[in-house]
């Protein structure tokens, strides 16, 4: 199966009065589009609330539609955002670069004054928190097919950035509320503001660790340990999420059960991994292969990171071109410490707005639903971290 289909597009970036130093920045900018702050303004109407879609770690998104009839997703950048013009810059030359079809596309940017915001295609199925995972109603019927072919177009994705994009790219906050559904509910990841180039030649080591606890690979976590490996854990405690429909730490459930990595290890270890598939699909599914997946999200998720496959490896897995060695599945990293952590602070807070990257108030980045985290908003955790640099 060949995942790794991309074009480069020709757009040219339009005319429009910008800063001096904002200029210099977009000079090398070609396949983007250069929105006007008014533009954007009239296209929001005045970013109403009415038209407000979500909520995310840099700012809040809205629909939009554009003078040319196009209908987008504005996302408006805080003034609290870690991101600075630099950073944002990187965001931009890094997504103008890149098409692939479980990527999320950027239209444009404006950069007017003070004012940093992304401009991008509007997809109306929202996200998988909203939807499989939210404790809202939905109508989309997530059969095992259409799960399946979610979990191999992310997978798609994923190997896309990090072994054809050069440099390779991790997006360090792979999670359901930033997996995006078009109107075949094709799968796209979204949100590279947390993204990072890494030249071969640069350590691999982040002094800040910025994601979502529950999705956190133990290394990134503690040590601050930032390679694609990182990544390839979070898809695992994702792909579990996909096959059970549950998210992955539930409060509600006795203690041994709350936090999914665990539950699936469990089950795997008394060959009973068929009992974490959703209930919801009724028994209709192809057991053996929802099984599979299970065990993929296992070796993905495994403590040592050097014992993940590659993405890649992963996606030739999930289509059946490659058998799954079970002999390499090792028990899984897992920081319930920090989890525990995170619970203790958000308990009582049932029912709070919850902030994801597109996607609005009824899932959270815990992906609320009635049998999640008690912290209905399990926010995107950013510290630093000390740690040998010779790591």
């Amino acid at each position: 199966m060949t995942c790794f289909t991309f074009l480069f597009g020709g757009k040219k970036v339009s005319s429009s009065k910008q800063d001096p130093d904002i200029d210099e920045e977009l000079s090398g900018i070609r396949n983007v589009r250069i929105y006007t702050y008014k533009e954007l303004k009239v296209g929001s109407d005045n970013f109403s609330p009415a038209n407000k879609i979500g909520e995310g770690g840099f700012g809040s998104v809205y629909k939009g539609l554009l003078k040319d009839g196009k209908v987008v997703a504005i996302k408006v950048l805080s003034a609290e955002s870690r991101q600075g013009v630099k950073e944002f810059m990187t965001e931009i030359n890094v997504i103008s670069e890149i098409e692939h079809e479980n990527l999320v596309k950027l239209y444009g940017c404006c950069v007017e004054g003070n004012h940093r915001i992304l401009v991008y295609n509007y997809l109306e199925n929202n996200s998988l928190a909203q939807t499989l995972l939210g404790s809202g109603h939905c109508n989309i019927n997530f059969d095992w097919k259409t799960r399946s072919r979610i979990c191999i177009g992310v997978a798609c994705g994923l190997a896309f950035l990090h072994e054809e994009v050069r440099p390779h790219i991790v997006h360090r906050d792979i999670k359901a509320s930033n997996i995006l559904l078009d109107e075949s509910l094709t799968p796209k990841i979204s949100d590279f503001g947390l993204a990072k180039l890494i030249p071969s030649y640069m350590t691999h080591v982040s002094t800040r660790v910025a994601g979502t606890i529950g999705y956190l690979a133990p290394e990134y976590a503690i040590r601050g340990q930032l390679t694609r490996k990182a990544d390839i854990y979070s898809f695992g405690v994702l792909l579990m999420e996909i096959v059970s429909g549950r998210c992955h730490t539930n409060a509600r459930l006795p203690i041994g059960e709350q936090y999914i990595l665990e539950t699936a290890w469990e089950l795997y270890q008394r060959r009973e991994l068929v009992g974490l598939v959703d209930t919801s699909l009724n028994g209709d599914f192809d057991a053996e292969e929802a099984c599979k997946f299970l065990k993929i999200g296992l070796l993905c998720a495994q403590d040592t990171p050097k014992l993940r496959p590659t993405m890649s490896a992963v996606v030739k897995m999930l289509t059946g071109e490659m058998d799954i060695d079970e002999i390499k599945i090792t028990k899984p990293g897992l920081i319930s410490d920090l989890m525990d952590l995170k619970i203790r602070e958000q308990k009582g807070n049932i029912g709070m707005k919850a902030s994801s990257s597109y996607n609005t108030s009824s899932a959270s980045d815990s992906q609320g639903t009635t049998t999640s985290l008690a912290a209905s908003s399990v926010e995107t955790t950013t510290f630093t971290i000390k740690h040998n640099e010779t790591v």
